[in-house]
């Protein structure tokens, strides 16, 4: 639904050069990401303004982690106006659940999952990629239906 209205309405950035980041069958196996530094960039499809807003919109760049912690993988989006946080569940060898929830604007990093329901979301981490993997946030609380967040290694020079 969110992609066949994205491709339907105006949006902004390049749709056609995403790739297997939209394509619905693209998750391999293999889901588990390494720790480190990420570049992650989100991009939004589909428009909860219906056919009157944008279809969709490809974000920059920013800044995320990857990190072990005693409660298991938890994945940070470091930089941004909103920025997603949650730990990492495996569910099989093609995905990974998040549980998190997410920090607007300059407010502290996210709380955990349950503490503030406005603010829970619930994704799928799937490998799309040698080094490439997306979460999928469903009916995320602002803007859009569908929510992808691309990861892939940061530069290490």
């Amino acid at each position: 639904l969110a992609l066949q209205q994205a491709r339907r309405q105006r949006g902004s950035g390049d749709l056609n050069s995403l790739g297997d980041l939209i394509d619905p069958s693209a998750a391999r196996p293999g889901v588990t990401p390494p720790t480190g530094d990420y570049r992650c960039r989100t991009v939004k499809l589909g428009s909860q303004g219906g056919e009157d807003g944008l279809g969709y919109v490809v974000y920059g760049w920013f800044a995320c982690r990857i990190e072990q912690t005693p409660r298991g993988l938890k994945f940070t989006k470091l930089t941004g106006s909103q920025r997603p946080s949650g730990l990492l569940f495996p569910e099989n060898d093609r995905h990974m659940l998040l549980l998190g929830s997410m920090a607007l604007a300059q407010e502290p990093a996210a709380n955990s999952y349950g503490r503030n329901s406005d603010r829970d979301l619930v994704a799928v981490l799937e490998r799309i990629g040698e080094a490439r993997w997306r979460l999928v946030l469903p009916w995320p609380q602002y803007e859009s239906n569908l929510d992808l967040i691309e990861l892939v290694p940061a530069k290490t020079d």
